[in-house]
């Protein structure tokens, strides 16, 4: 399998370890004092994604953070459907040894972390996801994303024209799309990998595969608690969507962070990290019990 070396200015690049697990090459960082909290970023992002988020934790738990199939310096699967995708981080998971407490996913992350929680590749005591992608396109628009992506995946010239016209303004205005404002370094970091034909490949390789129906049809039966972070300028997984998810567990929270677009926990880690850290205490995790106030609570 080909792997691609990290650059020695990558975040927490001192943390990142090299396994191979599931017949893959896994970029994996690992570091902090306490439960095992997995990361687990979204569609076209890396770890890079949680460096300020995982700073913030480090102290209350043993962050996890691995690079998805094709997406940075992880070898890519050959058809990563959600379930294989889950699968084949739950034979990382294994292959660590360790039994995350909680785990949370960011956009597309989101699902992967309760799909893994469903299929059993992991029991954590909490769910969270980040910007959570958990709602297909509805009506006749359902599947278009997955299926255009399909279609550009056949033609492999396109991630090479899509990665030669990466330049820092056209990803600034992508993720301006999102309803997100990154400062220079984070920008930096994504213009890094879009610029990188492998890891665009590996994006539209994953959205190609991706179908959210069945999961949302298993969600009822959920077993930890879901927590959903969402902020509020979100323009591509709007709070609306994630109180409609919400109300599918049985057991679900949804805070909104104003002013926050779609990459809330790198805008403002802190304010997801209190979050984080009040789920955890919830679930006798740590000490910590910072009071929010949900913008919906929902139980069964």
């Amino acid at each position: 399998m080909r792997t691609v070396a990290i650059p020695d200015d990558w975040p927490h690049r001192g943390a990142s370890e090299r396994i191979e697990a599931g017949g893959l090459s896994w970029h994996v960082q690992r570091f902090g004092t306490g439960p095992a909290l997995l990361l687990i970023h979204g569609t076209a992002a890396s770890t890079h994604s949680f460096r300020q988020l995982a700073d913030a934790l480090a102290p209350d738990f043993e962050v996890i953070m691995v690079d998805l199939p094709g997406h940075g310096f992880s070898s890519a699967l050959d058809a990563p459907s959600l379930p294989r995708v889950a699968e084949a981080l739950g034979a990382l998971i294994r292959k660590l040894g360790v039994s995350p407490q909680l785990v949370a996913g960011h956009s597309a992350g989101a699902a992967v972390a309760v799909r893994m929680a469903l299929d059993g590749w992991i029991e954590p005591r909490g769910v969270i996801g980040l910007a959570p992608a958990l709602k297909p396109y509805g009506g006749a628009a359902d599947g278009l994303a997955s299926r255009l992506a399909r279609l550009i995946f056949t033609h492999p010239i396109t991630p090479r024209l899509f990665a030669a016209q990466a330049s820092e303004k056209r990803v600034s205005r992508l993720i301006g799309q999102t309803g997100s404002h990154l400062d220079a370094m984070g920008l930096d970091y994504y213009v890094r990998l879009f610029r990188r034909s492998e890891h665009l490949a590996g994006a539209l390789k994953l959205m190609a595969h991706w179908k959210l129906r069945p999961l949302l049809n298993d969600m009822p039966e959920l077993k930890p608690k879901l927590t959903l972070i969402v902020g509020d300028r979100d323009k591509a997984t709007p709070v609306r969507e994630a109180e409609q998810a919400a109300r599918l567990a049985p057991r679900s929270e949804v805070f909104r962070l104003p002013g926050l677009g779609h990459l809330a926990h790198e805008e403002s880690p802190e304010r997801a990290a209190d979050i984080i850290r009040k789920a955890a205490g919830e679930h006798g995790l740590t000490a910590d019990r910072i009071e929010h106030a949900p913008l919906l609570q929902a139980a069964r």
